[in-house]
């Protein structure tokens, strides 16, 4: 088994796509409405994920005869790329773990400091207001991020690499993190946490019936997934 192929009645969708990971080399790949948290298609790969896994689950929906209205999901390299054309909400929470794993919880240097704070801002802000604050901080700081360290074989390196990770990762990302604010309220969410909350219900349950072969552990998330139903409404059979 390594799809898991949902039964679709066609309606327009904003799709949630992640993967979760059960050690090195062995996790599913999800889709989700966003509307009521079903999920609409996965797929069990044995290596890292690829752009081509995702591409795989969107056309399947698409053959199915569902509208795909917006996609959120994490900052998958490439994925920009390949959702060209389909409005792409980056998840803020995924954006704010990349942050914090730079700067930490605490940042001891001011300037990340200040950083961090703008960032814990994306949820409360617009995309102008966030840019704004975010030009800002680096007009104060650039010659800061210019900063270099010389080693004793004469090689140099950016003295503050994190808090000027942290910083292109926010400005290479802002179109699409506020995407979801050109939608009415609700429409589209500005995290995929939803899906985070099925992947954290899926694990709690394996770790019950710990020493499965791999072939039930895969029977066990499939019907998980397939029956996984937070809401009443049922918008597919």
């Amino acid at each position: 088994m390594d799809k898991g192929l949902v039964p679709l009645v066609a309606h327009d969708v904003v799709v949630l796509m992640d993967t979760t990971y059960w050690g090195r080399d062995f996790g599913v790949v999800v889709l989700m409405d966003s509307s009521d948290s079903r999920v609409l298609w996965f797929k069990f790969i044995y290596r890292k994920e690829r752009l081509d896994d995702y591409r795989e689950g969107l056309d399947y929906l698409k053959a199915s005869g569902m509208e795909v209205r917006a996609v959120v999901s994490d900052g998958f390299t490439g994925m920009r790329e390949m959702l060209r054309g389909t409005p792409y909400q980056l998840c803020q929470f995924h954006q704010m773990q990349r942050i914090r794993q730079l700067l930490t919880n605490r940042p001891k240097l001011p300037a990340s400091v200040e950083l961090k704070k703008i960032a814990s801002a994306l949820a409360t802000t617009d995309k102008e207001r966030f840019r704004a604050m975010l030009e800002d901080w680096h007009a104060r700081w650039k010659d800061f991020l210019k900063e270099r360290t010389v080693t004793e074989n004469g090689k140099s390196f950016f003295t503050h690499r994190r808090t000027r990770s942290a910083y292109y990762s926010l400005k290479t990302h802002l179109d699409v993190l506020f995407t979801y604010q050109g939608f009415p309220d609700g429409a589209v969410p500005n995290t995929n946490n939803a899906l985070e909350s099925l992947n954290s219900s899926i694990k709690t349950k394996l770790r019950n019936h710990r020493g499965l072969s791999v072939k039930r552990r895969e029977l066990l998330i499939a019907n998980l997934l397939r029956l996984y139903n937070p809401c009443r409404q049922r918008p597919y059979q």
